[in-house]
């Protein structure tokens, strides 16, 4: 039976860290500022939203909300981002995604302050990642590395399959795998015989996006599962990309869902907005 990589308890001791580095910079006369815009009433995004207002009070994070109407038009959105890119007393600048259809996202991904760019979503900041010479990270990503190291779970060396080549996990993950010595292959929806390459994985991480894709006649015996998915099933009830009932027979450490990969995301995001003070 798998050992549970716990997002939680990784996160609280993270977000405690955090906390004492906000109080050092407070102490020295540094403020950590956080701006969050959300564009229309995305039920979804609310709560992510709220979720990072708490998350910032919880370590001492000051947080700027900007809740803009459904009809607010790409030029007024890049007008308050033009602002908040010259205001000092916001040291990160999030945009919740998706926005509303008539808006271009990496318009206004492009139009961040890369020194505020603290989902790492700019091609400055993505091209850093590249040659592994960074600043920020993307979240998730760097949420399921700093879990790795808690469990010391060593990368080097492994063979890791990431599933998925989305630019906000699948990508950035397989290159934060590749900087930890893993030997790296990504694997999509088009990939032919998928089932044989996610069985010679040392470290699978699945961020398909699809209900209990990943199922036990695709893992290795003691392998190491990350799940990043976040969907529901046939019940309406939150799970995975990975059939859990049946991977954690096979695997030697896997996450769950809830409680695995999701506390980090937020928990990363706050890692970026203190280095970006820092």
């Amino acid at each position: 039976m798998a050992e549970i990589i716990s997002g939680k308890v990784v996160s609280a001791a993270k977000r405690e860290e955090i906390k004492n580095r906000v109080k050092q910079l407070n102490a020295n006369g540094k403020q950590v500022g956080l701006a969050v815009i959300i564009v229309g009433n995305n039920s979804a995004s609310r709560v992510y939203v709220n979720n990072k207002k708490k998350a910032c009070e919880e370590v001492g994070i000051n947080s700027y909300e900007y809740a803009l109407p459904e009809e607010t038009t790409q030029e007024e959105l890049l007008s308050l981002i033009a602002q908040l890119n010259k205001d000092e007393k916001v040291n990160g600048i999030l945009c919740q995604l998706p926005l509303p259809g008539h808006i271009d996202e990496q318009a206004v991904i492009n139009n961040i302050d890369p020194s505020k760019d603290v989902d790492a979503f700019h091609p400055f900041n993505v091209g850093h990642i590249m040659i592994g010479d960074y600043t920020f990270l993307p979240c998730t990503p760097a949420g399921i590395m700093e879990m790795l190291k808690f469990y010391n779970i060593s990368v080097k060396g492994k063979k890791c399959v990431v599933i998925g080549r989305s630019n906000i996990v699948g990508k950035p993950m397989a290159m934060l795998l590749l900087k930890e010595n893993g030997t790296v292959e990504i694997c999509h929806s088009r990939t032919e015989n998928l089932k044989t390459e996610t069985l010679s994985a040392d470290i699978l991480v699945a961020a398909v996006g699809k209900a209990d894709f990943v199922t036990a006649d695709m893992v290795k015996e003691g392998a190491v599962v990350i799940d990043v998915g976040m969907n529901r099933n046939a019940d309406g009830k939150l799970c995975g990309d990975v059939c859990y009932a049946e991977v954690e027979k096979v695997a030697s450490f896997i996450t769950p869902v809830p409680g695995g990969v999701g506390p980090m995301t937020i928990t990363m995001l706050l890692e970026n907005t203190v280095r970006a003070v820092e």
